[in-house]
Order: structure tokens, then C-alpha cells, then sequence
């Protein structure tokens, strides 16, 4: 066999899609060095197309002395099925089961041979195994549980996710309206240069008194905003941290008692600062965050003169949150070192700190922030109860390669690959996205922990989360470290395991889950969402066609449908043209093509006026 079909055949036991049809709908099929790389970055020994064959043998035996996969899904509770891979001599032994549930429950029996279903048996460098289907013939409570496989003296383990099949939905879920703002860029008059939790609370009572339901904003997550500064919201530090650059400190209670923190507010020089911030054309997010982090360090250290409940409940929040006081001690070091944890010494960046590595009054100064940052979106999320309305999160795709996530939990991610997206129309070179994508193999032997606690992070105080592109869950377009986007691969992941996870969090936090769809969208996903009752996006700036049969598209069912998105133009720059002339200006469009785009734009102007003036929507 040659070594381009070994190498082929290896890339598919490892998940990889090495061709596929890019955005003009032109086939394209990754370099082989792209292929290598992707596939070291997976764990495959493989450093040219020759060692192909002994990886290939090395992933077979792999992938059959695993008897079992590393995790597994009852939907709705019923009665596990799941494959066992064993020696031939072990055809007919008894199989006993024991689960472990997350209640500290046991369930134990023996497992049952699936009558529908033969054994498998393949033969594997000289060694024969086979495949047996088996069931528990019980049902298992919902959860996170671990089953334990005995066969003969062997043993093994793997994660159960029982889950119910649907996501949650209200039970008076009809149509309903919401409004969507980014929170930095809800400045008020009383805000200090950027909006807050506060302002996003005023949009929060806005929208309750006039009967809408959904606040939508954009990631709150920690961010760098100093050395190093990063504050795009979908390059977070963390997706298990808020953004202390919302906190509202006017509404911190030590303000009310901290001298020092007052004196700063009301000196000339902050208030000339402050002034300046305010009157910006756009958020200064350094200059911002320097002004609060002054204040809310005095009023860390007004802290011990608080009376003892305040003192108390900033005790019980660390010891509550044990990863904050890890999270806070990273970020002390990263503003001692001033760079990324990949450029530090070896003992920290292995994820090892001591006492001396960090300054310790930083470290405090990140674990109050995360307080506050606590205590302001749970009464963000009680207030948005209260009016009947709710907090639209959106959970962002990546996280920032220098940031907390990718220190502490680099096992389940691929720091030698960028997240990125094939050619298209806008990005005729395809994107590189600059955050490292999730292991899909390391995330499940962990048994998606990591990818757990940030979803539960958000769904604390959110009535519904926005899952951004939700491909990601089937598949990742992943581009190795040194190579051009137009190199890039999809590497696949087990998209089941993503639903069961979402589905049972909806329904244990009472929130709805919606899957970004929006772009390159293969069938199968739209299909996984419907079954799973997860819902899409549909955006009305794409939905106009000109000349076909129905010139506005109609929004399907299950849908959350907007005039366009945080990265599309306003409906008036759509209406007007203005995107155009931006994209000329940003190098991103040919005049040639920029004049074809202007008919088709007043083409999309005369279908909507027709459409809207059929119903009567138009004015005059």
C-alpha cells in the first residue's frame, strides 16, 4: 500500500477531514505537511509520510485495546448500550457493570448481549478481536456517573452521561422579542468610559417594561487590558472568569466607608481622567480599566475595615471557588512577567507557581474583582427574573493561547493549531482565528470537565446561551502552526457528547440553548439541532433574495432571528451601502467586485420594500 493511502487511511482513525469544498464551492485538499502536522498535534508518532505505516498500526491496536470509549450516553435515562472491543477469547465471558453515581449512589448487574446486534471480528497486527454490543438493561438517572466494565480480571472505566435527548424550553415558549448591545458599548452618563453591569441592567428594565424577554450581549469574560492587551471578548483570558472592566464601583458596598477610595474619585486628576474616558469616541479599554483598578485596590484595603459579614463573605466566595485563587495567583504572575505564560520559566509555565512568583496583594486584587463581578451578575440575573425577562450569554468558540484556560488545561487543547475557517467570498484567504482548539480526544478522557464548568460558568446567570458557532461541536477547522489558512483541515469530534452535555445543563439551570449556525453550515448539523430542540439563527440581511421565489426567506421554526449580527453592518450601513465602502477601504474588496455588490445591495433594497409594502408595513 503506499504511503499517501496509509497516511490517508491514518488521518481518518484520527477523525481528520483532509479535503473538502471551501466557500466558493471550489475542492480543496490539505498539504500533506499540513496533514503531519495536524496529526502530531493529535498524539500520532509521524514526522514524514513513511512512518505512516507503523502509525497506523500503532492507532489500530489503540483503538481496539480500548475496550471501551472513554465516555458514553443513555438519552433519556434508558437502558445503556455500548460497544465492548476484547480479545477472541473472551467472546462469552460475563461482562459485570458498575456505576457510580454522582450522588454517591452505586448501580451494579451484568451486562446483557444486544440480540439485534452480531459481534464484530476484525483482526488487528496478527491479534483477533471482537466486537460485542452490549446493554445494561436498566435505566440510569440523569447525570454525570462513571461505569466500571469487569470482564474476567480486566477491568475498565469510562464517563456516562445520562441526558435527557431535548434541551430545555420554557413551557410558554412562543414568540417573543429581545434586544441585542454589546455591554462596553452601553456607556452612560454615569458609567466611567465603558457600560457596565449597571447599564446592562437599565437595558434589562427597559426591556421588562416593554414586554420583551431577551437581553443579548457580548461575551463578559476576562480579558488582558495591560501587558499583555487582548480585548477582543472572543479571545478571553478565561470562559470561567468575568470581566472586572463591568464592574459598576460606584455600586461597590466599601465605597460607601473607604476614605482613600473617595479622596481618588473626587481629586482633580481622576476626574480630569475620568472626563477624558467619557468624552473618547471609542472605548479606551486600557485607560479605562487603569481608572477602576486604582479605586477598586483602595477599596480591596478598605476591606479589613469592613464590618465582619463583608469580610466573611469574601472568605466564603474563595473558599467556595477554589480555581479563583488559581486564576488569581496566574494572572499576578502575568503581570509581574508582563508576557504570556508560554515565554515564562519552565517550573511556571508547567502550571507549577510558588509564594514568590507572584506578588500576593495582586493575587487578592483578582480574587475580589471576581467577587464583585460575582455579586453584580447574580443581582443582574435576579433583576432580569423579576422583570420576566432574561440574560442572553454568548459563549465564545475560543479562548486566548497566553490566557488562564490554555495554562491550566492545556492537555485538552492543540497549542500547535489555530482555530480558523476555509476561503469565502470575505476572507479570500481564508481566517486564522489565533486561539488554540480543543484536543477532541483529551477533552473526552477528562470527561469534557473543563468544557463543563464554563458552560455551567455562564448558565449561573443566563436565561439563554448562545453557542458560538456550533459547528465547532461536529467539527473544527483547525490550521497547524506555520502554515497559511488555505493549508488548513477539519479534524472532527464526537458531537453527541457536546449535545448530551448542553442538554442536560439546560435543563438543570432552566436555560435555553441556542447554536450560532450561521456561514458554512453542513446538513447534518441544522438536523442535530432540530432533534436536539437547540435552536439556530436566522439573520435578515441574508435572508433577502432577489428574484427568487420567495424574495424575503421565511424564518423557520425554532429560531432566533435578528436583522444581523455583532460582526455584519448596521441595518441602515446594509441599507445604504456603507459596508461597501469600508470593505474598500479595508483592502477586503476589488472596485470590480464592490460595483456588482452595489446593484445586488439596491436589488435587496427594492425586494424588502416590495415585501414590506405587500403587508402594509410601510409608511406613507
Amino acid at each position: 500500500m503506499s504511503p499517501s493511502k496509509l497516511l490517508h487511511d491514518l488521518a481518518r482513525l484520527y477523525s481528520l477531514q483532509t479535503s473538502y469544498y471551501d466557500g466558493f464551492g471550489r475542492p480543496r485538499r490539505a498539504p500533506v505537511e499540513s496533514v503531519l502536522s495536524v496529526l502530531r498535534s493529535l498524539g500520532a508518532a509521524i514526522d514524514k509520510p513513511d512512518d505512516a505505516a507503523s502509525a497506523l498500526r500503532e492507532r489500530r491496536q489503540f483503538l481496539w485495546r480500548r475496550a471501551i470509549e472513554p465516555v458514553a450516553i443513555a438519552w433519556e435515562g434508558s437502558a445503556l448500550r455500548f460497544k465492548l472491543r476484547l480479545p477472541e477469547h473472551l467472546t462469552a465471558a460475563r461482562v459485570a457493570y458498575r456505576i457510580a453515581l454522582e450522588n454517591g449512589d452505586t448501580l451494579e448487574g451484568t451486562c446483557v448481549d444486544d440480540p439485534g446486534a452480531k459481534p464484530v471480528q476484525v483482526m488487528v497486527e496478527g491479534a483477533r478481536f471482537i466486537s460485542r454490543s452490549l446493554t445494561l438493561g436498566r435505566p440510569i438517572p440523569l447525570g454525570y456517573h462513571r461505569l466500571l466494565v469487569e470482564v474476567d480480571a480486566a477491568a475498565f472505566e469510562s464517563y456516562l452521561i445520562s441526558a435527557p435527548a431535548r434541551a430545555f424550553a420554557p413551557a410558554d415558549a412562543g414568540k417573543r422579542w429581545g434586544i441585542f448591545c454589546p455591554t462596553y458599548a452601553l456607556h452612560s452618563a454615569q458609567s466611567w468610559g465603558i457600560g457596565d453591569f449597571s447599564d446592562l441592567a437599565t437595558l434589562v428594565d427597559f426591556t421588562g417594561e416593554l414586554d420583551g424577554y431577551a437581553v443579548a450581549t457580548l461575551p463578559l469574560l476576562a480579558s488582558f487590558l495591560d501587558e499583555p492587551y487582548d480585548p477582543s471578548p472572543y479571545a478571553p483570558v478565561s470562559r470561567l472568569f468575568w470581566n472586572e472592566i463591568f464592574l459598576d464601583v460606584t455600586r461597590i458596598p466599601e465605597l460607601a466607608d473607604c476614605e482613600t477610595a473617595q479622596n481618588s474619585c473626587s481629586s482633580p486628576e481622576f476626574q480630569n481622567d475620568l472626563a477624558r474616558v467619557r468624552a473618547a469616541p471609542l472605548v479606551e479599554h486600557r485607560s479605562v480599566m487603569a481608572l477602576k483598578r486604582k479605586i477598586l485596590e483602595a477599596l480591596l484595603d478598605c476591606l479589613p475595615e469592613r464590618p465582619s459579614a463583608r469580610r466573611e463573605s469574601f472568605q466564603a466566595f474563595i473558599r467556595a471557588n477554589p480555581r479563583a485563587r488559581d486564576y488569581a495567583a496566574f494572572r499576578a504572575k502575568v503581570e509581574r512577567e508582563r508576557k504570556g505564560w508560554p515565554h515564562w520559566e519552565m517550573l511556571a509555565r508547567d502550571g507549577k507557581l510558588g509564594p514568590d512568583d507572584y506578588d500576593e496583594h495582586i493575587q487578592q486584587y483578582h480574587l475580589y474583582v471576581q467577587w464583585q463581578c460575582a455579586e453584580q451578575t447574580h443581582r443582574l440575573q435576579e433583576r432580569a427574573h423579576a422583570r420576566g425577562a432574561c440574560l442572553y450569554l454568548d459563549f465564545p468558540l475560543g479562548v486566548n493561547r497566553d490566557g488562564y484556560d490554555a495554562w491550566r488545561e492545556r492537555d485538552v487543547f492543540a497549542l500547535k493549531a489555530s482555530g480558523g475557517a476555509p476561503p469565502d467570498a470575505l476572507f479570500v484567504k481564508g481566517q486564522i482565528w489565533g486561539f488554540p482548539p480543543l484536543h477532541p480526544e483529551a477533552i473526552r478522557r477528562q470527561g469534557y470537565r473543563y468544557y463543563i464548568d464554563c458552560i455551567r460558568h455562564h448558565m449561573a446567570c443566563a436565561g439563554m446561551l448562545r453557542i458560538d458557532h456550533v459547528m465547532g461541536w461536529h467539527r473544527a477547522f483547525w490550521v497547524p502552526e506555520g502554515f497559511a489558512a488555505t493549508d488548513g483541515l477539519y479534524v472532527h469530534s464526537r458531537s453527541a457528547e457536546f449535545y448530551a452535555i448542553a442538554n442536560l445543563e439546560s435543563h438543570r439551570e432552566r436555560v435555553q440553548i441556542v447554536g450560532e449556525n450561521l456561514g458554512t453550515v453542513p446538513v447534518y448539523v441544522n438536523e442535530a439541532l432540530q432533534r436536539h430542540r437547540i435552536l439556530g439563527m436566522y439573520v435578515g440581511q441574508f435572508g433577502v433574495q432577489p428574484g427568487a421565489e420567495n424574495e424575503i426567506d421565511p424564518v423557520p421554526p425554532l429560531t432566533v432571528a435578528s436583522l444581523n449580527t455583532h460582526d455584519m453592518p448596521t441595518f441602515e450601513g446594509f441599507w445604504s451601502g456603507a459596508d461597501i465602502e469600508d470593505l474598500i477601504d479595508l483592502g477586503l474588496m476589488e472596485e470590480a467586485d464592490a460595483q456588482s455588490e452595489r446593484s445586488r445591495r439596491a436589488s435587496q433594497r427594492e425586494a424588502l420594500a416590495r415585501w414590506l409594502g405587500a403587508r402594509g408595513l410601510l409608511g406613507g
